[in-house]
């Protein structure tokens, strides 16, 4: 079967402690969850690589399912664990600390059927379970291959909390047509303290589109070296931060496959964040019509520069 995205990376639990509320959320979690669903509110065919352990819930399987995405590639191993976070937001909701409590096994090329066709592969490591060698046999079963590498970029320490540090093989970048990441892991993955610089020592690599999220800032959308700024839609309200770069790669993607105007994608995308940020967890991305509503709004603002 052909799929217009194929997500790649671990669906995980999620333990989400935000201000004001004595008990975490505990919520399904994972950048392929995100992009996944936000991809399909659009009208997207999606589908997930993914691995998860035996304590991962049939229900978030069976809603995954409901919302339309295909599961045949996500292996459940009884006897391992699943990757599973605690993050624990401040009182703005402007920072966290992310700390990983069990992870699931890698995904190998061993995992990959031949029969994946896909307009386009997303990696989106969390925990780096991807592999050079993965993205490269993946790559050649998409027409685009896009990238998130926060997952690879992220060290633990022994009690599990979680800081950036430069990309270990940045030959991933060579295979890449589309960057997706935060300032500080663009930052990270280049070893470049200066946006732009970092902007501009991804796209040596060959990468034709890098985008970098900026949170309530909106994201820069940088086209083979012309950077665009993309405004951010200001929610009704922010409950929960987490997912939001993810929804953006997502909203953004579902255009791109369309092959819709470059600016247009990175609205849709800046709109669908907007809406995961204003629930906890993945299940409060906006509708269609509310995502396009919301992408007019900042496209008719002119973006252009």
């Amino acid at each position: 079967m052909d799929f217009d995205i194929v997500s790649v990376g671990h669906l995980c639990i999620d333990s989400i402690s935000l201000p004001n509320r004595l008990l975490p959320y505990i919520i399904l979690g994972g950048s392929a969850a995100y992009v996944s669903l936000a991809a399909k509110r659009l009208g997207a065919n999606v589908s997930i690589i993914s691995k998860v352990g035996g304590d991962f819930p049939e229900a978030y399987l069976w809603w995954l399912n409901q919302e339309g995405v295909n599961l045949a590639e996500v292996a459940k191993l009884k006897q391992e664990k699943t990757t599973r976070f605690e993050l624990k937001y401040n009182s703005d909701l402007s920072n966290r600390v992310l700390r990983l409590t069990s992870k699931a096994p890698p995904i190998t090329v061993e995992d990959l059927r031949k029969t994946i066709k896909a307009k386009v592969v997303h990696l989106a490591p969390i925990s780096n379970e991807i592999s050079y060698e993965v993205a490269e046999k993946l790559a050649k079963s998409a027409e685009v291959l896009s990238l998130d590498p926060q997952g690879l970029v992220r060290v633990f320490d022994e009690n599990g909390f979680v800081a950036n540090e430069p990309l270990k093989d940045r030959r991933i970048l060579e295979l890449i047509d589309v960057y997706k990441s935060s300032q500080d892991e663009i930052e990270a993955a280049t070893s470049v303290a200066n946006l732009k610089e970092a902007i501009k020592a991804v796209h040596d690599f060959g990468v034709e589109t890098v985008i970098v999220t900026l949170g309530a800032r909106g994201a820069v959308l940088s086209v083979e070296g012309t950077a665009y700024e993309i405004p951010a839609y200001t929610p009704n309200k922010i409950v929960d931060p987490t997912g939001a770069g993810d929804a953006f790669i997502g909203g953004f993607l579902a255009e791109y496959v369309r092959g819709r105007e470059i600016l247009w994608c990175g609205c849709v995308g800046s709109a669908a964040a907007s809406t995961v940020v204003e629930g906890v967890g993945p299940t409060f991305l906006g509708d269609r019509d509310e995502i396009y509503r919301r992408a007019n709004l900042l496209y008719e603002k002119g973006i252009k520069h």
